[in-house]
């Protein structure tokens, strides 16, 4: 990886979802932009808030697709990412900082 690339690994996205009050919602219902979770697989070596293992959060619309080995991955600039969470090694709980 060169310069400020992150290599992501993106989680599936399920068919349906369901809102906090119970509700499922297809996924043919088009709703508002949805930013999706993916897993850092590699880093650049100018990339400073990111690390490999890394939760992170970026928009699928501005992205760019790369298969190796037979896997689809996502090419992203550190700067698309929106957020990042890591797993502390107390409690394993989820700190997201933005």
């Amino acid at each position: 990886m060169l310069h400020d690339r992150v290599l992501v690994d993106p989680e599936i996205d399920r068919a349906e979802r369901q809102s906090s009050a119970g509700l499922v919602i297809p996924a043919t219902a088009s709703g508002p932009k949805r930013l999706t979770w993916a897993r850092v697989v590699a880093q650049g070596e100018h990339v400073r808030q990111v690390a490999v293992g890394d939760r992170v959060l970026y928009d699928p619309e501005d992205r760019a697709e790369v298969d190796l080995g037979g896997t689809d991955y996502v090419l992203l600039r550190e700067r698309d990412v929106h957020a990042v969470a890591e797993v502390s090694g107390e409690a394993g709980t989820t700190g997201l900082y933005l």
